[in-house]
């Protein structure tokens, strides 16, 4: 128990600024989120270099890199390896490694040397009883100005869904646009949740109103359209 507690850290919460860090990394040095401020960030964690699940996911976010930078929204990979360790994996990767058509791919996004834990630990990535020399998967969602907007982790064997990655930026950004919520499975162009009225009296008012493209199920829970390029047009680069 001892040493669970002497290894384990906080993770940081949803809608608390992003815990500052500087690192060494394969693109040179960062100083983190301050780098990256005006962008949204994607900062996220994998267990080992030169290890299968690592490398299908290191291989799909570079793949996928230019349209998450479309959507303002940078990569920053972090293991607790050495910076020579990912120079070596990122080249074994472009130079050998062909995976569900995805070949020759060459990662550009920084990967943070961590070989003390030190930013790992600050952002709840080792958990003890997953392991205690590796990193789970963490990904972390940090806005323009350094909030952490969305927080997920996931256990060593599993790899994530980088479709859905996108979709929680794209949604965080639809939400802050027009002050909306998303409901399940949301994609750009589906109906959106209008936020509920201050009160059940004017929420039935406004049920009763006219108001175009509105839909109300109850007075709790009405939903109107949103078409998908004005969600993109705001949203993507051109």
């Amino acid at each position: 128990m001892e040493k669970y507690e002497e290894q384990a850290s906080a993770m940081p919460r949803i809608g608390e600024p992003a815990p500052e860090f500087k690192a060494v990394t394969t693109q040179g040095d960062i100083n983190f989120p301050s780098d990256y401020k005006g962008s949204w960030v994607i900062l996220f964690s994998h267990p080992a270099d030169f290890t299968p699940v690592c490398t299908s996911e290191f291989m799909t976010f570079a793949t996928m890199e230019e349209q998450f930078n479309r959507a303002n929204c940078k990569l920053v990979g972090l293991s607790v390896d050495g910076l020579y360790s990912h120079i070596a994996w990122l080249r074994t990767i472009k130079e050998k490694i062909e995976y569900k058509g995805m070949k020759d791919v060459e990662v550009k996004f920084p990967l943070i040397e961590d070989i003390t834990m030190n930013v790992a630990k600050k952002y709840g990535m080792m958990m003890p009883g997953e392991s205690d020399t590796k990193a789970v998967r963490a990904v972390f969602v940090i806005d323009p100005e350094g909030i952490i907007r969305t927080v997920l982790y996931y256990p060593l064997s599993l790899g994530r869904n980088f479709d859905e990655l996108y979709r929680i930026v794209i949604a965080l950004q639809a939400a802050d646009e027009f002050k909306i919520a998303t409901p399940a499975d949301w994609q750009p162009g589906d109906e959106v949740i209008v936020p509920t009225a201050g009160s059940c009296g004017v929420a039935k008012e406004r049920m009763e109103s006219n108001e175009e493209d509105l839909k109300c199920y109850d007075w709790f829970f009405c939903t109107r359209k949103l078409d998908k390029e004005k969600v993109l047009n705001k949203i993507i680069k051109k």
